[in-house]
């Protein structure tokens, strides 16, 4: 007499919206082994199915370089469109006012953000532009053999042993000063701490920086660059510790907190980012204390990571320009074209 032992299958895992994780993966990386960048697209991944978010409404951009290859390794079933070297803020602008339904995920480096793309991202910050904006911030130019970028800090030395000579553009104090209206720094090796600002990002309404230092294995991960594992880990100096409490679940805002609680922020959608105030006369809504922030952090020679600047009353540019509701591309003619008995009026204006 036989028996067999009946096995239950596991279930398949779904997210609130019934999805599986597969449909919010992308292609296998072809990015160097080690790759921070590789780090920041699995967070990504994670981050999107956990909190439920319909890949087919979103909008992945980049422009060109390293990073800009990474969207093609998560959110497969995402918009995508990867755009001219520096020129994805334009892009990604054009695309928020066609279709403002969307959520857009720009995806930059440091070199495509902070040198040829410099007059973008400008632009797109003074806007407030809806989107969760991605610095891959490694220093250097990876695929042009490890050129000094505008992020690389003072004194730092490339792989040849040559030291960086020019003061650094520090993107998340340029963003600060010029508008954007959630502003953080996280470190790609540092798992929880990255997931938890971009979920709490991916909530923002409004443009929201998140500048991810993320080591160059091949060109910057060695002694002597302040973009390396080993300088970071050693060198940066968290703002709070951070958690996500996503929308569905209740929380009420607390007014009055002294040193040592947390400091509870709304977010648009009724999402709470939680952080704990670690120092006594530090305020996320203060931008002048946020600029103080990062001009001290650079002076010690540090890395501050965390949530540097938020604000949640500052409407976004979609909102200022008081856009239709209806993607573009749904509008019927009559919405779109002036009736005729209007353009005769403007004509007898101008006879």
């Amino acid at each position: 007499m036989s028996t067999a032992t009946a096995t239950r299958a596991k279930a398949p895992v779904s997210n609130r919206i019934g999805l599986g994780l597969e449909p919010y993966r992308g292609l296998k990386t072809t990015l160097c082994a080690g790759c921070g960048h590789n780090s920041i697209s699995e967070r990504i991944v994670e981050c999107f199915f956990e909190m439920g978010i319909d890949p087919t409404q979103v909008i992945k951009l980049s422009g060109i370089g390293c990073s800009s290859k990474s969207p093609a390794y998560f959110l497969s079933m995402s918009h995508g469109f990867n755009s001219v070297h520096g020129r994805m803020p334009a892009v990604a602008t054009g695309a928020m006012l066609a279709n403002k339904q969307l959520l857009a995920l720009g995806v930059s480096g440091d070199g495509d953000t902070a040198s040829i793309g410099l007059g973008q991202f400008v632009h797109m910050m003074r806007r407030n532009v809806p989107i969760v904006y991605v610095i891959e911030d490694n220093g250097c130019y990876g695929l042009t053999k490890g050129q000094f970028s505008a992020t690389a800090n003072l004194g730092s030395t490339a792989k040849s042993g040559i030291a960086n000579e020019l003061p650094p553009i520090d993107t998340c104090g340029l963003a600060v000063q010029l508008g954007a209206t959630f502003v953080a720094r996280s470190f790609s090796g540092d798992k929880k701490h990255l997931q938890s600002i971009l979920k709490a990002a991916l909530a923002h309404r409004g443009t929201a920086v998140l500048d991810v230092v993320s080591p160059c294995v091949t060109f910057n991960d060695h002694v002597g660059s302040t973009k390396s594992y080993k300088y970071v880990r050693e060198n940066k100096v968290p703002l709070q510790s951070i958690g996500f409490v996503p929308h569905f679940e209740e929380i009420h805002l607390q007014e009055d907190f002294a040193p040592g609680t947390v400091y509870e922020v709304e977010m648009h959608d009724g999402s709470m980012l939680r952080l704990e105030k670690l120092e006594e006369d530090y305020d996320p809504t203060s931008r002048l204390k946020a600029l103080d922030r990062i001009e001290l952090a650079t002076e010690e020679g540090q890395i501050l990571t965390g949530v540097l600047y938020v604000s949640t009353d500052q409407p976004s540019f979609t909102e200022m320009l008081n856009l239709d509701d209806v993607p573009l591309a749904q509008l019927g003619q009559d919405r779109l074209r002036p009736p005729k008995s209007a353009l005769d009026t403007v004509m007898e204006e101008l006879a």
